[in-house]
């Protein structure tokens, strides 16, 4: 309670200027008390403007009065000054970056607002005039603002309240009678309430904006959550899918192992049956031969003789008493279902599960590339052109040199880089001629199996003449088909499949590998020697 009676004294005995005791008080005709020094520099600022106004109401005199000091309200500011009051705290004063009051003398506090009209800022205390004088009621006043002289027209020194829309710029009233005379304009309020509808449709534009990429959000956000349910069930369901296999696998392996063993054991039987037998005529055998070697011995001849007719007939086999084995051949057969079974599961196992084939020519495009051949690589009779995208058979053709990378005695080339990923192409060939892709790791010499394309396991060549044939491995596989000068040829090297179509205004499937691919993919053209034959890697559009 006494604090607040002190504060209420204070504002009694106060400054409405510097907001501090008063100091050498003076009265001025409107009624209100200032110290002598800040109501004299406060008119001193209005000198060039021959009025002289009080701060506080408005009050205005056209004439400045000689100023007297206040003896009765000084001392009573005298008595009254222990304990009055206290210093604002120093965050009430205005610091860097900080609107200070205008009307403030000394150290200025923050000013709360700006008047628009008085183009001037004000504390909370210099404020109270704009809010309990009539002479202010039309005033302006907005959050306090350092910006206030862009209101004023640096050349008039008026307030700007007018919008030269011409110029898109803020005038005041003797602008528009000069160098804005005739042009488009409005009040600035005016072109603020359109700017300002504006402003709301784009806000409502924006807002929109944010709601869809919000929506947009949550729906990536539901895609996510899909996608890693999905993910988490597909690798559930694998760990149950490998541990099924696992077992079946594990299972086999005992089941395999066990018949295995088991027709060891009926072969072996067989054979220590026949070896006993055997052991056993070799003992009569061996009784026999030592009475037939005793009797050669006997010099009585006619024992001898009498004892001839009475030996054993010794039945000669023609035949081997060995039995046929056959279960050599049996365990030979399982090993050989057992690494076929393994070949076909490594297939299976490291393939990638990939995207559908395309089916379009959108889709097949989507996949293009542009192929170069590598000139290093291309047998003595190849000619390349067109960028080394086509090659032309000529028998006297002699303008490569030695390269441990060209093709010995056979007219094919190879691609300069290796392809991965998916890969589409398009071939435009002469009557004799073929297109294959092969790893570059395939042999330049040598036996023709090793190096020519579609007769080893490191490349396959479809061969197109009269009809066409695939080859791989040097096994050979006719396949029919609607004849034509194009081939395409659609390559997944993750998922191991390899395409060839034949190309007019349809496309038809001529062939699919399925395999797995261990090495970067090279395409590769050949020629069946003859004279000016071809073979062109297409421009696809």
């Amino acid at each position: 309670m006494a604090q607040q009676t002190n504060q209420a004294n204070k504002k009694k005995f106060s400054c409405s200027v510097c907001l501090d005791l008063l100091k050498d008080p003076v009265t001025i005709a409107c009624g209100h008390n200032y110290c002598m020094s800040c109501i004299q520099t406060h008119w001193d600022g209005e000198d060039q403007k021959t009025r002289y106004s009080c701060p506080q109401c408005g009050y205005t005199l056209f004439t400045r009065p000689v100023l007297v000091k206040n003896i009765m309200l000084a001392e009573l500011v005298e008595e009254k000054k222990t304990g009055l009051q206290a210093p604002p705290a120093d965050h009430c004063y205005a610091g860097p970056g900080d609107v200070a009051c205008d009307v403030c003398t000394g150290r200025k506090l923050k000013a709360s607002k700006s008047c628009l009209v008085c183009l001037a800022s004000y504390c909370e205390q210099h404020l109270q005039p704009h809010y309990e004088s009539p002479s202010f009621k039309k005033h302006k006043v907005i959050e306090a603002s350092v910006n206030l002289q862009e209101n004023i027209c640096s050349r008039h020194d008026n307030l700007k309240e007018i919008y030269c829309r011409t110029d898109q710029q803020c005038i005041c009233f003797l602008c528009l009678m000069d160098e804005h005379k005739g042009h488009d304009t409005v009040s600035a309020a005016a072109e603020r309430m359109e700017k300002q509808k504006e402003l709301g449709e784009r806000r409502q534009r924006i807002q929109q904006g944010i709601q869809d990429r919000e929506k947009d959000v949550k729906e990536l956000q539901e895609d996510t959550e899909t996608i890693n349910r999905s993910a988490d069930k597909a690798v559930d369901d694998s760990e149950k899918i490998f541990t099924e296999l696992i077992f079946l696998i594990e299972k086999r392996r005992s089941d395999v192992k066990q018949q295995i063993r088991s027709q060891q054991k009926i072969d072996v039987s067989q054979i220590k049956d026949l070896q006993e037998k055997l052991n056993q005529e070799i003992t009569e055998l061996k009784r026999k031969d030592a009475e037939l070697e005793q009797l050669s011995h006997t010099e009585d001849h006619t024992h001898f003789l009498r004892s001839y007719p009475s030996l054993p007939n010794i039945t000669q086999t023609t035949d081997s008493p060995r039995p046929n084995i056959s279960c050599l051949k049996y365990f030979e057969d399982v090993r050989a279902d057992l690494t076929a079974a393994r070949d076909e599961m490594h297939v299976i196992l490291t393939g990638t599960w990939s995207l559908a084939e395309p089916a379009t020519r959108a889709e097949f495009l989507r996949y293009s590339c542009e192929i170069t051949l590598d000139p290093n690589t291309a047998g003595r009779c190849l000619v390349l052109s067109e960028g080394n995208r086509k090659i032309t058979f000529d028998g006297k053709n002699n303008q490569y040199s030695e390269h441990p990378d060209r093709f010995f005695l056979r007219s094919q080339v190879l691609s300069k880089d290796g392809l991965t990923g998916r890969c589409y192409w398009e071939v435009e060939m002469s009557k004799f001629a073929g297109v294959a892709v092969a790893y570059k790791s395939i042999r330049r010499s040598g036996d023709l199996n090793a190096y020519a394309f579609g007769f080893n396991e490191k490349s396959w060549a479809l061969y197109c003449n009269s009809g066409y044939t695939f080859r791989h491995a040097n096994h050979k596989l006719s396949i029919s088909g609607p004849k034509s000068s194009r081939i395409g040829v659609y390559l997944d090297h993750r998922a191991g499949v390899l395409s060839f179509y034949s190309v007019s205004e349809t496309r038809t499937l001529l062939h699919r590998v399925q395999t797995a691919f261990t090495e970067p993919i090279h395409a590769g053209l050949f020629l069946c020697c003859c004279d000016g034959d071809t073979a062109e890697f297409c421009k696809l559009e």
